[in-house]
């Protein structure tokens, strides 16, 4: 016999993975009480058909037409059907397909049959169920029934519409003139009247009835008398409801809309797809031929005949159960929500669903709870909902709205005690959740904490809720329902802790030094309750960076608890700040008693380190945290040393080039060498080379260097990579601006940072001071130093005593750039020059001890930083200068910055109006979410009263005079609303500037004015003006974008 090519076993032998996979999916939808509206539990038998043969065939085409009008027991009656296809054949492309046009023909008839109403009987209905879900069937419709560009009107998709209803990132509508209508805002109904004048008025091809998130029943008729006035077809898309219309509780549109279209795997409880249904003759051809061919090839069989099978139990007295007892939950779990102080949108229910507006829970910060953190955080309770938008809301990547729906959760038996129930662990967690804001780089992220106890709580209600309610899969898969985690017994254990951030991670949850551990090294350890108490003492023991085992000698359930949540990121961990999160995530996992045997605790190992943070240190008394308890002395900046201009390593070469020269920053620099305007054009245009050797060049090394920095700094310093580099500040600890700085990545261990020439000095001073543990950090806590200090060292690469590792800064800028590095390159370092096409932040090193990295102050996406030894900073920037680049003074550098949006240290951060970087408008790089940098407890308490921020702007009159740093910005009625804090010329002439301006002013095209050189204006004294007095004339200002767009 010939040896055959079939797989024969099931799916754990042949394929475990993709098994375990099934099977983690079938627990979850077991455990969790799932409140998806668009979601049910498919039965079995309908699973069944949906893996049987049919599954092999294509069957493109469609069977005889003539079966349309054949009762369920016609089409059945195999004795006629077979000798009649092989007579007659069928409308498909391929052959064995006689009893996929069965099934097809049956799946139709129990269509029919269900949906029939409003006059019309099933003989006279004509039904496709080939779309493949109820996309492809409404956009089938579009293409049967209209010409691109053609009216359609559909309701908003932010009050309950659908994606394919006209939204603009959907086909329907970039193809279509998409007219949508919603509902009236005080009732939040539909308002048909207001419907009417919009068709009247936009005379639609196509109107739209149907939503994927209104509450509310439709009115057919009112949607039919619309589309007659203005001579439409009415498509009624009853997606989300065709299990309620098929079970007699929501108002059927067959026979009154031209054409409806629903999905089948929502309340119908079917598999993936959709159905067609229209009483019209002369539609129902064309829409079969925009399903196929024109939407889709061909038909998925196996699920049409998983659809006959979930049309039958449609029909039977079990689902017209099922679906009034749904409706009935929908609105029961709508009132008690409602009892519980949330606002229900539009009212309450008459259907399957609900929605609930999360605005009703605000933060001490005023932030909203969002649809999306609420989802979440319900997620991790048990709960499956999905955010949505409501009404009010302006954005879909913004929801303030949950959507919840009572299909799958009344299929598995819930009644309206369980939906009370069900109310009250939402309530309960919701109302447990802290919203507040991160700041982003366009506007705030809202985020929200929860809890830990009432997550606990959540989980463990959730869970019993859903033990008590039933299943159709196998018992094997069933996981326990009782959740442990409330168990605080001695019981002690093993938990394995996984991850890339494992060794972060740990450092911030436990209370000892998991930085200074090595491979194969263990510490005693404990863990800590956010409110300082102890969980568990034990032993943590490092495997390797990224896998750690932590003993502990009781409460082993509630500590993986606390860190599994502590991980996931949504449980508050600091009783004082809600936005301190650890990184992660990481695996939390428990091991065998006998792991126990591997570790080892040293008998000199502090259980608690003296440490910057940890959780629970901030409720500690000082004595026990592992510092000394008396406090630091406050850092005092150093006095200058001395009036002498310094020179950087270039200065005789700025002579030759013919520069002018002046004092800045305690240097003599070139200002410009031909003009501001043509060195400005240069670096826009093609290139140009800046001396920045007079900037400070830092190097923090050692295993301690990368939590020193993160600690000092506002950006997560832990996240960068080797290779990359980023932009941050360092603050003081009343939250004020001591310097910003690029901090770069050179190695796992080493750092470069790079601050401004003028406060180079302060800088090193803070660093030291800071390194010796020597000044205060956080006045709440004045005695902590930066753990790990002694694990590394600090430089200043400038300086003589760094010898041959010694480096300046020069800046290459411009669109050919990268062109010019690769020229230089191929001269001073053969075979490197490929590697200058780095990323954005990339930083690289070359075999002959260059560092060169792809950033720069211009704006210049094409840009590069070269930090070469002193005695080769000349010869480059002459070499660069021959290969192209023009040679530009620090003026044009400022013009450059300025017209990019960039901030400028004594500008518009510090300065006289102490600023800082969220006043600047980068408060996207104070990284809130870190649980400690120095300055974070001030600067959270000044964003709470902020009310300005710097915009940039464009005078719109030219020749006029520049606006200088403290020239009044005012609006049309003279009020000041803004402060200039720079200004310069761009290429093209234009005056462009920064100013600190008020909130309400900074809308892009606002139109102000500025008294420009306003401080050497002569005060006005009215009594004695005459004829003939000249007074300050302000100047035209235009708010434009603060970050120009470029090609």
């Amino acid at each position: 016999m010939n040896k055959d090519f079939l797989f024969r076993g099931g799916i754990d032998e042949l394929d475990p993975a993709v098994a375990e996979l099934i099977q983690r999916e079938t627990i979850r939808q077991q455990d969790k009480l799932i409140l998806i509206p668009s979601e049910s539990t498919v039965p079995f038998a309908v699973r069944h058909a949906l893996s049987s043969a049919f599954h092999n065939i294509y069957a493109e085409g469609y069977p005889l037409e003539s079966a349309r009008k054949l009762s369920q027991s016609d089409i059945l009656d195999y004795a006629q059907r077979l000798p009649e296809y092989r007579r007659k054949a069928d409308l498909r492309y391929y052959k064995g397909t006689e009893y996929a046009n069965l099934v097809e023909s049956l799946a139709r008839r129990r269509a029919a049959e269900l949906f029939a109403a409003n006059g019309y009987s099933a003989d006279q209905l004509f039904v496709n169920v080939q779309p493949l879900s109820g996309a492809p069937a409404n956009n089938a419709v579009y293409s049967a029934l209209l010409d691109v560009g053609d009216t359609v009107m559909g309701m908003d998709l932010f009050m309950g519409g659908h994606l394919t209803h006209g939204s603009p990132a959907n086909r329907s509508g970039k193809q279509y003139n998409i007219v949508s209508y919603g509902i009236d805002p005080r009732s939040e109904r539909i308002d048909y009247a207001r419907l009417l004048e919009l068709a009247k008025e936009h005379r639609p091809r196509l109107i739209i009835g149907g939503f994927s998130s209104y509450p509310f029943a439709a009115y057919w008729q009112a949607y039919r008398e619309v589309a007659d006035a203005v001579g439409a077809t009415l498509l009624a898309d009853v997606a989300h409801v065709a299990g309620l219309i098929a079970a007699g509780v929501y108002p059927n549109p067959v026979g009154i809309a031209d054409v409806v279209s629903f999905t089948t795997h929502k309340t119908l409880n079917g598999p993936r797809g959709a159905v067609l249904i229209t009483h019209r003759r002369d539609l129902a051809r064309k829409l079969d031929r925009a399903v196929f061919p024109g939407e889709q090839g061909g038909p998925h069989i196996n699920s049409i005949a998983a659809l006959a099978v979930a049309l039958r139990l449609a029909a039977s007295e079990q689902f017209k159960q099922l679906q009034r007892q749904t409706v009935v939950n929908a609105a029961r779990l709508a009132e008690k929500l409602a009892a519980r102080g949330w606002r229900i949108p539009h009212g309450g229910t008459d259907t399957h669903l609900l929605l609930l507006d999360c605005k009703s829970r605000k933060g001490a910060d005023g932030t909203a709870l969002s649809g999306d953190m609420a989802a979440r955080i319900l997620d991790l309770a048990g709960l499956v909902v999905n955010r949505q938008t409501i009404p009010g809301d302006t954005s879909a990547f913004r929801p303030s709205g949950l959507r919840l729906g009572a299909p799958w959760i009344t299929q598995r038996g819930i009644d309206e005690a369980g939906i009370d129930q069900l109310g009250d662990i939402i309530a309960d967690l919701l109302e447990a959740c802290e919203p507040y804001s991160l700041m982003g780089r366009i506007r705030p992220l809202a985020r929200a904490k929860v809890d830990f106890d009432a997550l606990l709580d959540a989980q463990q209600r959730s869970r019993d809720l859903s033990a008590r309610l039933g299943i159709d899969t196998e018992d094997e898969l069933r996981s326990s329902n009782s959740s442990p985690y409330l168990d605080e017994g001695a019981e002690g254990g093993v938990l394995q802790i996984l991850g890339e951030r494992a060794a972060d991670f740990l450092h911030g949850a436990l209370t000892s030094d998991v930085d200074a551990l090595r491979d194969g090294q263990s510490q005693a350890t404990s863990l800590l309750e956010l409110t300082g108490s102890l969980l568990a003492a034990g032993t943590v023991r490092r495997l390797s960076k990224q896998e750690f085992h932590l003993y502990l000698r009781g409460n082993i359930l509630r500590a993986r608890a606390w860190l599994e949540a502590l991980s996931d990121g949504l449980a508050r961990m600091d009783a004082d700040d809600v936005s301190a999160t650890l990184p992660g995530p990481v695996s939390i996992a428990r091991l065998p008693a006998d792991t126990l045997s591997e570790i080892d605790e040293p008998a000199d190992s502090p259980r608690i380190a003296g440490k910057i943070t940890f959780i629970g240190s901030n409720r500690m008394p000082a004595g026990e945290s592992g510092w000394s308890p008396a406090p630091l002395p406050a850092f005092e900046p150093p006095l200058a040393t001395t009036d002498m201009l310094l020179q950087t390593p270039l200065h005789s070469l700025h002579r030759e080039f013919g520069a002018k020269l002046a004092p800045f920053a305690g240097y003599e620099m070139p200002l410009w060498y031909q003009s501001v305007s043509a060195e400005h054009a240069a670096v826009r245009e093609s290139a140009g080379v800046f001396d920045v050797a007079h900037m400070g060049v830092l190097e923090v090394s050692g295993r301690g260097a990368a939590r020193f920095l993160h600690s000092l700094t506002t950006n997560d310093v832990l996240s960068l990579r080797v290779g990359r580099s980023q932009y941050s500040f360092l603050l003081d600890v009343d939250g004020a601006v001591l310097d910003d700085l690029l901090v770069y990545r050179l190695a796992e261990g080493r750092f470069l940072v790079v601050v401004n020439a003028s406060n180079n000095d302060k800088i090193w001073a803070w660093l030291s001071a800071v390194h010796e543990c020597a000044v205060m950090l956080d006045r709440e806590h004045p005695q902590r130093c930066i753990e790990g200090r002694e694990r590394m060292q600090l430089r200043d690469l400038r300086a003589e005593s760094s010898g041959a590792d010694r480096r300046v800064d020069i800046a290459l800028q411009g669109p050919r750039s990268r062109d010019i590095l690769h020229s230089l390159l191929e001269r001073t370092h053969p075979g490197e020059a490929t590697r200058v096409k780095l990323p954005w932040s990339g930083v690289m090193t070359t075999q002959g001890g260059w560092i060169i990295s792809r950033t720069g102050y211009t704006g210049e996406r094409v840009a590069y930083e070269l930090f070469l030894p002193p005695d080769e900073a000349a010869d480059v920037f002459r070499q660069l200068v021959d290969l192209g680049a023009v040679p530009c003074g620090l003026a044009a550098r400022d013009s450059l910055r300025i017209e990019a949006g960039l901030p400028l240290y004594g500008q518009e951060l510090a300065g006289d109006m102490q600023l800082n970087p969220a006043d600047a408008g980068f408060g996207s790089f104070v990284k809130l979410y870190k649980p400690f940098f120095v300055g974070k407890r001030a600067f959270i308490k000044r964003e709470r009263s902020r009310k300005h921020q710097v915009s940039r702007f464009v005078l719109d009159a030219r020749g006029g005079r520049p606006a200088q740093p403290g020239d009044p910005v005012v609006n049309a009625r003279g009020r000041v609303v803004g402060t200039v804090t720079s200004c310069a010329g761009d290429a093209q002439g234009n005056q462009v500037g920064l100013a600190l301006m008020d909130r309400g002013s900074r809308k892009v095209g606002t139109q102000l004015e500025v008294y420009a050189g306003s401080a050497r204006a002569r005060g006005i004294n009215a009594n004695k003006t005459t004829i003939g007095t000249r007074l300050p004339v302000p100047q035209p200002l235009r708010i434009v974008s603060r970050f120009p767009k470029r090609g």
